[in-house]
Protein backbone atom coordinates (compact mmCIF):
# COMPACT_ATOMS: atom_id res chain seq x y z
CA UNK A 1 0.00 0.00 0.00
CA UNK A 2 2.81 2.39 0.37
CA UNK A 3 4.35 1.69 -2.28
CA UNK A 4 0.76 1.91 -3.93
CA UNK A 5 0.56 5.91 -2.35
CA UNK A 6 4.07 6.81 -3.92
CA UNK A 7 2.73 5.88 -7.18
CA UNK A 8 -0.11 7.74 -7.24
CA UNK A 9 1.43 11.15 -6.03
CA UNK A 10 4.01 10.57 -8.42
CA UNK A 11 2.14 9.83 -11.42
CA UNK A 12 -0.39 13.11 -10.83
CA UNK A 13 1.79 15.31 -10.03
CA UNK A 14 3.35 13.80 -13.83
CA UNK A 15 -0.06 14.37 -15.26
CA UNK A 16 -0.80 17.65 -14.18
CA UNK A 17 2.77 19.18 -14.76
CA UNK A 18 2.75 17.35 -18.50
CA UNK A 19 -0.35 18.90 -19.24
CA UNK A 20 0.21 22.06 -17.38
CA UNK A 21 3.68 22.66 -19.14
CA UNK A 22 2.70 20.88 -22.59
CA UNK A 23 -0.43 23.25 -23.10
CA UNK A 24 1.31 26.54 -21.60
CA UNK A 25 4.08 25.96 -23.88
CA UNK A 26 1.53 25.29 -27.55
CA UNK A 27 -0.50 28.38 -26.42
CA UNK A 28 2.06 31.03 -25.35
CA UNK A 29 3.60 30.09 -28.82
CA UNK A 30 0.52 30.15 -30.86
CA UNK A 31 -0.91 33.50 -29.07
CA UNK A 32 2.54 35.31 -30.28
CA UNK A 33 2.42 33.90 -33.72
CA UNK A 34 -1.33 34.42 -34.61
CA UNK A 35 -1.94 37.94 -35.99
CA UNK A 36 -5.79 38.63 -36.36
CA UNK A 37 -5.98 38.98 -40.22
CA UNK A 38 -7.76 42.24 -40.41
CA UNK A 39 -7.03 44.24 -37.55
CA UNK A 40 -5.76 47.34 -38.52
CA UNK A 41 -2.51 48.59 -39.35
CA UNK A 42 0.56 47.71 -37.27
CA UNK A 43 1.22 51.48 -37.42
CA UNK A 44 -2.12 52.47 -35.33
CA UNK A 45 -1.54 53.18 -31.78
CA UNK A 46 -2.54 50.10 -29.11
CA UNK A 47 -5.79 51.29 -27.03
CA UNK A 48 -3.21 51.39 -23.66
CA UNK A 49 -1.40 54.19 -25.02
CA UNK A 50 -4.28 56.70 -25.05
CA UNK A 51 -4.62 58.46 -21.39
CA UNK A 52 -8.38 56.85 -21.47
CA UNK A 53 -7.31 53.21 -21.36
CA UNK A 54 -10.47 51.61 -19.35
CA UNK A 55 -8.41 49.73 -16.26
CA UNK A 56 -6.80 51.34 -13.60
CA UNK A 57 -5.08 49.56 -10.47
CA UNK A 58 -6.54 50.07 -7.13
CA UNK A 59 -5.19 50.72 -3.82
CA UNK A 60 -5.23 47.11 -3.29
CA UNK A 61 -2.84 46.83 -6.13
CA UNK A 62 -5.96 44.94 -7.95
CA UNK A 63 -7.21 45.70 -12.00
CA UNK A 64 -10.54 47.59 -12.08
CA UNK A 65 -12.67 48.51 -15.00
CA UNK A 66 -13.06 51.99 -15.24
CA UNK A 67 -16.25 52.85 -17.00
CA UNK A 68 -15.83 56.17 -17.58
CA UNK A 69 -12.49 56.16 -19.33
CA UNK A 70 -14.29 53.38 -21.80
CA UNK A 71 -17.15 55.74 -22.30
CA UNK A 72 -14.41 58.68 -23.29
CA UNK A 73 -12.85 55.97 -25.50
CA UNK A 74 -15.97 55.33 -27.11
CA UNK A 75 -16.34 59.12 -27.83
CA UNK A 76 -12.78 59.37 -28.87
CA UNK A 77 -13.09 56.45 -31.55
CA UNK A 78 -16.67 57.36 -33.30
CA UNK A 79 -14.43 60.82 -34.32
CA UNK A 80 -10.86 59.44 -34.59
CA UNK A 81 -10.66 56.63 -36.87
CA UNK A 82 -8.67 53.68 -35.27
CA UNK A 83 -8.90 49.91 -35.82
CA UNK A 84 -6.24 48.20 -33.51
CA UNK A 85 -7.86 50.25 -30.33
CA UNK A 86 -10.81 50.63 -31.36
CA UNK A 87 -11.25 46.84 -32.05
CA UNK A 88 -9.57 46.68 -28.64
CA UNK A 89 -11.71 48.49 -27.00
CA UNK A 90 -15.01 46.23 -28.20
CA UNK A 91 -13.27 43.21 -26.47
CA UNK A 92 -12.68 44.72 -23.36
CA UNK A 93 -16.72 46.01 -24.12
CA UNK A 94 -17.82 42.30 -24.26
CA UNK A 95 -15.99 41.28 -21.45
CA UNK A 96 -16.70 43.55 -19.03
CA UNK A 97 -20.40 43.17 -19.75
CA UNK A 98 -21.11 46.64 -20.28
CA UNK A 99 -24.36 45.66 -22.75
CA UNK A 100 -26.01 44.32 -19.00
CA UNK A 101 -24.52 47.41 -17.20
CA UNK A 102 -24.67 50.76 -19.23
CA UNK A 103 -27.26 53.06 -18.89
CA UNK A 104 -29.18 53.15 -22.44
CA UNK A 105 -27.34 56.40 -23.27
CA UNK A 106 -23.89 54.84 -23.37
CA UNK A 107 -25.00 51.67 -24.54
CA UNK A 108 -26.55 53.39 -27.34
CA UNK A 109 -22.87 54.72 -28.52
CA UNK A 110 -20.99 51.41 -27.79
CA UNK A 111 -23.11 49.93 -30.20
CA UNK A 112 -22.40 52.84 -32.57
CA UNK A 113 -18.67 51.80 -32.26
CA UNK A 114 -19.24 48.09 -32.24
CA UNK A 115 -20.98 48.25 -35.79
CA UNK A 116 -18.38 50.76 -36.92
CA UNK A 117 -15.69 48.29 -36.44
CA UNK A 118 -17.45 45.35 -37.00
CA UNK A 119 -18.08 43.76 -33.74
CA UNK A 120 -19.37 40.93 -34.56
CA UNK A 121 -16.61 40.65 -37.05
CA UNK A 122 -14.07 40.79 -33.59
CA UNK A 123 -15.91 38.08 -31.68
CA UNK A 124 -16.27 35.73 -34.66
CA UNK A 125 -12.42 36.14 -35.11
CA UNK A 126 -11.72 35.37 -32.01
CA UNK A 127 -14.10 32.22 -31.82
CA UNK A 128 -12.42 30.81 -34.37
CA UNK A 129 -9.00 31.48 -33.49
CA UNK A 130 -9.83 29.55 -30.08
CA UNK A 131 -11.31 26.58 -32.29
CA UNK A 132 -7.98 24.92 -32.05
CA UNK A 133 -7.67 25.22 -28.37
CA UNK A 134 -10.68 23.42 -27.92
CA UNK A 135 -9.47 20.83 -29.94
CA UNK A 136 -6.44 20.55 -27.37
CA UNK A 137 -8.39 20.87 -24.37
CA UNK A 138 -10.79 17.87 -25.06
CA UNK A 139 -8.05 15.79 -26.50
CA UNK A 140 -5.78 15.92 -23.51
CA UNK A 141 -8.92 16.10 -21.33
CA UNK A 142 -10.02 12.56 -22.98
CA UNK A 143 -6.66 11.30 -22.58
CA UNK A 144 -7.12 10.86 -18.75
CA UNK A 145 -10.48 9.48 -18.27
CA UNK A 146 -11.95 9.29 -14.53
CA UNK A 147 -8.66 10.93 -12.22
CA UNK A 148 -10.25 13.66 -11.14
CA UNK A 149 -8.56 16.10 -13.29
CA UNK A 150 -10.64 18.54 -15.39
CA UNK A 151 -9.51 20.27 -17.99
CA UNK A 152 -11.28 23.58 -19.54
CA UNK A 153 -11.34 26.63 -22.36
CA UNK A 154 -12.77 29.85 -21.14
CA UNK A 155 -13.55 32.56 -23.99
CA UNK A 156 -13.01 35.74 -22.23
CA UNK A 157 -14.50 38.11 -25.58
CA UNK A 158 -17.93 36.62 -23.71
CA UNK A 159 -17.62 36.46 -19.99
CA UNK A 160 -21.04 35.67 -19.38
CA UNK A 161 -21.15 32.43 -21.70
CA UNK A 162 -17.20 31.57 -21.79
CA UNK A 163 -16.51 28.05 -20.79
CA UNK A 164 -16.56 26.80 -24.61
CA UNK A 165 -14.92 23.53 -23.98
CA UNK A 166 -14.36 20.71 -21.15
CA UNK A 167 -13.40 17.45 -20.42
CA UNK A 168 -13.57 15.54 -17.11
CA UNK A 169 -16.47 18.56 -15.54
CA UNK A 170 -18.02 15.89 -13.43
CA UNK A 171 -15.14 16.91 -11.23
CA UNK A 172 -16.61 20.74 -10.80
CA UNK A 173 -20.14 19.57 -12.52
CA UNK A 174 -19.91 22.66 -14.76
CA UNK A 175 -20.94 22.46 -18.17
CA UNK A 176 -20.35 23.72 -21.53
CA UNK A 177 -21.92 28.04 -21.14
CA UNK A 178 -21.12 28.80 -17.68
CA UNK A 179 -19.49 31.96 -17.19
CA UNK A 180 -16.30 33.08 -15.74
CA UNK A 181 -17.24 35.67 -12.68
CA UNK A 182 -14.19 37.60 -12.02
CA UNK A 183 -11.44 35.50 -14.03
CA UNK A 184 -11.26 38.46 -16.95
CA UNK A 185 -9.91 41.05 -14.14
CA UNK A 186 -7.94 38.59 -11.89
CA UNK A 187 -6.22 37.71 -14.97
CA UNK A 188 -5.30 41.25 -15.61
CA UNK A 189 -3.98 41.68 -11.98
CA UNK A 190 -1.59 38.56 -12.37
CA UNK A 191 -0.15 39.39 -15.55
CA UNK A 192 0.41 42.99 -14.35
CA UNK A 193 2.15 41.02 -11.35
CA UNK A 194 4.18 39.09 -13.93
CA UNK A 195 2.39 35.69 -12.87
CA UNK A 196 1.15 34.48 -16.45
CA UNK A 197 0.91 31.03 -15.21
CA UNK A 198 -0.41 30.25 -11.54
CA UNK A 199 -0.87 26.99 -9.71
CA UNK A 200 -3.49 28.06 -6.59
CA UNK A 201 -5.80 25.68 -3.83
CA UNK A 202 -9.25 26.67 -3.88
CA UNK A 203 -11.60 25.86 -1.02
CA UNK A 204 -15.87 25.46 -1.63
CA UNK A 205 -17.14 23.98 1.60
CA UNK A 206 -15.59 20.49 2.09
CA UNK A 207 -14.36 20.78 -1.83
CA UNK A 208 -10.47 21.88 -2.35
CA UNK A 209 -8.98 21.42 -5.85
CA UNK A 210 -5.29 21.96 -7.18
CA UNK A 211 -5.82 24.56 -9.97
CA UNK A 212 -3.76 26.09 -12.90
CA UNK A 213 -4.68 28.84 -14.70
CA UNK A 214 -2.81 29.50 -18.09
CA UNK A 215 -4.24 32.75 -19.80
CA UNK A 216 -4.16 33.26 -23.83
CA UNK A 217 -3.27 36.72 -25.49
CA UNK A 218 -3.19 38.10 -28.93
CA UNK A 219 -1.12 40.68 -30.10
CA UNK A 220 -3.62 42.78 -30.85
CA UNK A 221 -6.80 41.88 -28.89
CA UNK A 222 -4.96 41.38 -25.13
CA UNK A 223 -6.57 38.34 -22.66
CA UNK A 224 -8.83 36.64 -24.91
CA UNK A 225 -9.30 33.31 -23.10
CA UNK A 226 -7.67 30.91 -20.66
CA UNK A 227 -6.83 27.36 -20.23
CA UNK A 228 -7.79 25.76 -16.50
CA UNK A 229 -6.52 22.46 -14.87
CA UNK A 230 -8.37 21.86 -11.79
CA UNK A 231 -7.76 18.30 -9.50
CA UNK A 232 -9.42 16.94 -6.93
CA UNK A 233 -7.12 16.87 -4.48
CA UNK A 234 -9.74 15.16 -2.11
CA UNK A 235 -10.66 12.17 -4.66
CA UNK A 236 -7.09 11.91 -5.12
CA UNK A 237 -6.12 11.87 -0.90
CA UNK A 238 -9.43 10.13 0.68
CA UNK A 239 -11.02 8.17 -1.80
CA UNK A 240 -7.88 6.79 -4.72
CA UNK A 241 -5.09 6.80 -2.44
CA UNK A 242 -7.02 4.85 0.71
CA UNK A 243 -8.82 2.43 -1.84
CA UNK A 244 -6.12 -0.13 -3.72
CA UNK A 245 -8.95 -1.03 -6.02
CA UNK A 246 -9.59 2.85 -7.01
CA UNK A 247 -6.24 3.17 -6.58
CA UNK A 248 -5.33 0.60 -9.53
CA UNK A 249 -8.12 1.91 -11.51
CA UNK A 250 -6.89 5.24 -11.32
CA UNK A 251 -3.78 4.14 -12.82
CA UNK A 252 -5.04 2.18 -15.51
CA UNK A 253 -7.13 4.68 -16.72
CA UNK A 254 -3.87 7.16 -16.49
CA UNK A 255 -1.57 4.83 -18.51
CA UNK A 256 -4.97 3.71 -20.63
CA UNK A 257 -3.57 3.64 -24.58
CA UNK A 258 -5.46 2.94 -28.10
CA UNK A 259 -2.55 0.55 -29.33
CA UNK A 260 1.35 0.04 -29.25
CA UNK A 261 3.93 1.75 -31.12
CA UNK A 262 7.29 0.58 -31.66
CA UNK A 263 9.56 3.66 -32.03
CA UNK A 264 12.46 4.80 -30.57
CA UNK A 265 12.15 7.79 -28.76
CA UNK A 266 15.28 7.62 -26.84
CA UNK A 267 18.88 9.30 -26.45
CA UNK A 268 21.55 7.20 -27.68
CA UNK A 269 22.42 6.98 -24.17
CA UNK A 270 18.74 5.76 -22.85
CA UNK A 271 18.42 3.61 -25.65
CA UNK A 272 21.82 1.84 -24.42
CA UNK A 273 20.44 1.80 -20.88
CA UNK A 274 17.07 0.55 -22.10
CA UNK A 275 18.59 -2.71 -23.76
CA UNK A 276 21.08 -3.29 -20.44
CA UNK A 277 17.75 -3.02 -18.04
CA UNK A 278 16.72 -0.32 -17.18
CA UNK A 279 12.99 -0.36 -16.84
CA UNK A 280 12.00 3.65 -16.49
CA UNK A 281 13.51 6.97 -15.76
CA UNK A 282 14.19 6.93 -12.26
CA UNK A 283 15.07 3.32 -12.13
CA UNK A 284 15.53 3.20 -8.88
CA UNK A 285 13.19 3.29 -5.36
CA UNK A 286 10.37 5.97 -6.05
CA UNK A 287 10.76 9.20 -4.61
CA UNK A 288 8.43 10.33 -1.54
CA UNK A 289 6.72 13.22 -2.12
CA UNK A 290 9.08 16.26 -2.74
CA UNK A 291 12.75 16.22 -1.37
CA UNK A 292 12.53 20.28 -0.53
CA UNK A 293 11.65 20.83 3.43
CA UNK A 294 8.63 23.02 4.26
CA UNK A 295 10.11 25.80 6.59
CA UNK A 296 8.25 27.61 9.24
CA UNK A 297 9.53 30.83 10.99
CA UNK A 298 8.73 33.82 12.76
CA UNK A 299 10.02 37.19 10.66
CA UNK A 300 9.45 40.66 9.66
CA UNK A 301 7.68 41.01 6.68
CA UNK A 302 8.52 43.41 3.92
CA UNK A 303 6.14 43.89 1.11
CA UNK A 304 6.44 47.03 -1.07
CA UNK A 305 4.71 48.09 -3.94
CA UNK A 306 5.34 50.87 -7.24
CA UNK A 307 1.99 53.11 -6.95
CA UNK A 308 0.50 53.63 -10.54
CA UNK A 309 2.71 51.25 -12.22
CA UNK A 310 0.04 49.90 -14.74
CA UNK A 311 -0.50 53.43 -15.54
CA UNK A 312 3.48 54.18 -15.68
CA UNK A 313 3.95 50.84 -18.01
CA UNK A 314 0.96 52.86 -20.51
CA UNK A 315 3.01 56.29 -20.87
CA UNK A 316 6.14 54.93 -21.37
CA UNK A 317 6.91 51.09 -21.24
CA UNK A 318 10.66 51.48 -21.76
CA UNK A 319 11.48 53.79 -18.95
CA UNK A 320 8.83 52.13 -16.58
CA UNK A 321 11.10 48.94 -17.13
CA UNK A 322 14.35 51.06 -16.23
CA UNK A 323 12.02 52.12 -13.03
CA UNK A 324 11.77 48.39 -12.31
CA UNK A 325 15.50 47.77 -12.16
CA UNK A 326 16.48 51.18 -10.78
CA UNK A 327 13.81 49.58 -7.95
CA UNK A 328 15.33 46.38 -7.66
CA UNK A 329 18.76 47.77 -7.20
CA UNK A 330 17.62 49.88 -4.57
CA UNK A 331 15.88 46.82 -2.70
CA UNK A 332 18.89 44.95 -2.43
CA UNK A 333 21.24 47.69 -1.55
CA UNK A 334 19.32 48.55 1.22
CA UNK A 335 18.25 44.41 2.03
CA UNK A 336 22.39 43.95 2.15
CA UNK A 337 22.95 46.31 4.87
CA UNK A 338 20.17 45.70 6.99
CA UNK A 339 19.82 41.69 7.35
CA UNK A 340 16.87 41.70 4.51
CA UNK A 341 16.69 38.33 2.44
CA UNK A 342 14.67 38.50 -0.72
CA UNK A 343 11.35 35.98 -0.78
CA UNK A 344 9.78 36.57 -4.02
CA UNK A 345 9.34 39.37 -6.76
CA UNK A 346 5.85 40.02 -7.58
CA UNK A 347 6.17 41.98 -10.72
CA UNK A 348 6.66 45.55 -9.62
CA UNK A 349 6.49 44.16 -5.61
CA UNK A 350 9.38 43.11 -3.53
CA UNK A 351 8.91 40.35 -0.08
CA UNK A 352 11.59 40.18 1.77
CA UNK A 353 12.28 39.09 5.33
CA UNK A 354 13.96 40.37 8.68
CA UNK A 355 14.95 38.75 11.94
CA UNK A 356 13.93 41.86 13.88
CA UNK A 357 11.17 43.97 13.04
CA UNK A 358 13.59 46.87 13.81
CA UNK A 359 15.86 45.77 11.01
CA UNK A 360 12.40 46.01 8.34
CA UNK A 361 11.68 48.92 9.13
CA UNK A 362 15.07 50.55 9.18
CA UNK A 363 15.36 48.72 5.42
CA UNK A 364 12.25 50.43 4.49
CA UNK A 365 13.32 53.72 5.84
CA UNK A 366 16.55 53.46 3.95
CA UNK A 367 14.52 52.38 0.09
CA UNK A 368 12.18 55.18 1.08
CA UNK A 369 15.10 57.64 0.58
CA UNK A 370 16.93 55.83 -2.09
CA UNK A 371 13.29 56.22 -4.18
CA UNK A 372 13.00 60.41 -3.11
CA UNK A 373 16.12 60.90 -4.46
CA UNK A 374 15.26 59.08 -7.35
CA UNK A 375 12.30 61.63 -8.36
CA UNK A 376 10.72 58.68 -10.61
CA UNK A 377 8.60 57.16 -9.25
CA UNK A 378 7.45 56.39 -5.42
CA UNK A 379 6.67 53.24 -3.05
CA UNK A 380 3.45 51.76 -0.81
CA UNK A 381 5.43 49.51 1.88
CA UNK A 382 3.58 47.89 4.36
CA UNK A 383 5.37 45.81 7.43
CA UNK A 384 4.31 42.71 9.47
CA UNK A 385 5.66 40.17 11.63
CA UNK A 386 4.40 37.34 11.56
CA UNK A 387 5.02 33.44 10.38
CA UNK A 388 6.63 32.96 6.94
CA UNK A 389 6.05 29.44 5.55
CA UNK A 390 8.11 28.31 2.48
CA UNK A 391 7.80 25.20 0.38
CA UNK A 392 8.94 24.05 -2.69
CA UNK A 393 10.57 27.42 -3.66
CA UNK A 394 7.11 29.45 -2.30
CA UNK A 395 6.57 31.46 0.25
CA UNK A 396 3.10 31.76 1.98
CA UNK A 397 1.40 32.18 5.63
CA UNK A 398 -0.39 34.90 7.12
CA UNK A 399 2.58 36.87 7.59
CA UNK A 400 3.22 37.66 4.07
CA UNK A 401 -0.81 38.17 2.97
CA UNK A 402 -1.21 40.42 5.94
CA UNK A 403 2.26 42.67 5.01
CA UNK A 404 0.74 42.93 1.34
CA UNK A 405 -2.89 44.21 2.36
CA UNK A 406 -1.34 46.41 4.63
CA UNK A 407 0.73 48.26 2.04
CA UNK A 408 -2.58 48.79 0.05
CA UNK A 409 -3.71 51.02 2.74
CA UNK A 410 -1.06 53.23 2.93
CA UNK A 411 -0.66 56.70 0.98
CA UNK A 412 1.79 56.72 -1.61
CA UNK A 413 5.05 57.33 -0.54
CA UNK A 414 4.04 55.82 2.55
CA UNK A 415 5.62 52.69 5.11
CA UNK A 416 2.96 51.31 7.01
CA UNK A 417 2.83 48.69 9.75
CA UNK A 418 0.94 46.62 12.10
CA UNK A 419 0.49 47.34 15.96
CA UNK A 420 2.66 44.41 16.83
CA UNK A 421 5.82 46.07 14.29
CA UNK A 422 5.21 49.44 16.21
CA UNK A 423 5.11 48.00 19.51
CA UNK A 424 8.87 46.63 18.80
CA UNK A 425 10.05 49.84 17.71
CA UNK A 426 8.36 52.36 19.37
CA UNK A 427 10.74 53.28 21.80
CA UNK A 428 13.63 53.16 19.40
CA UNK A 429 15.19 56.38 19.03
CA UNK A 430 14.45 58.73 15.80
CA UNK A 431 11.48 56.49 15.07
CA UNK A 432 8.00 57.49 15.40
CA UNK A 433 4.76 56.56 13.78
CA UNK A 434 0.92 58.07 13.37
CA UNK A 435 -1.74 55.65 14.26
CA UNK A 436 -4.29 55.21 11.65
CA UNK A 437 -6.54 53.07 13.19
CA UNK A 438 -8.07 49.61 13.15
CA UNK A 439 -8.58 48.50 9.82
CA UNK A 440 -10.96 45.40 7.97
CA UNK A 441 -8.00 43.67 5.42
CA UNK A 442 -8.96 41.64 3.04
CA UNK A 443 -9.07 37.73 3.52
CA UNK A 444 -8.06 38.78 7.26
CA UNK A 445 -10.32 37.67 9.98
CA UNK A 446 -9.59 39.76 12.50
CA UNK A 447 -9.32 43.60 12.33
CA UNK A 448 -5.28 45.20 12.11
CA UNK A 449 -4.33 47.83 13.95
CA UNK A 450 -2.13 50.21 11.49
CA UNK A 451 0.57 53.12 12.18
CA UNK A 452 2.39 55.05 9.43
CA UNK A 453 5.74 55.62 10.09
CA UNK A 454 6.68 59.48 10.17
CA UNK A 455 9.03 60.91 7.68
Amino acid sequence: MYLAHVDLVVIAAVVVLVVGVGIAAYLLGKAASRVPADSGSQGEKRLEEYEFYPFVVNSEGHIEFNAGAFNEAVAYFLKERNERAARELIVIGEQNLVRDTFPSDRLRSYKELYAAYDGDGVVNDNDMFLENYKRIVNQVGRSFPNTGIEILLHNLVNPSRSLVAIENGVVTGRSIGGGATNLVLDLKTRHQRGEDKVNYELNIGSRQFKCTTIPIFRPDYGLVGAVCINVDTHFLREAVVGDEDRLTAFVDNLLRTDFQLDENILSKDEYQNSLNGKRHYLDEAIRVRSTARQERKLAAILFSDIVGFTALMGENEAATLRIVDANEKIHQRAFASNGGRLLKKLGDGMLASFDSASGAVACAREIHRAVEEDERFQLRIGIHLGEVIQTDGDVHGDGVNIASRIQGEIDPGGIGMSKVVYDNIKNKDGLSATLLGERNLKNVAAPVILYSLDA
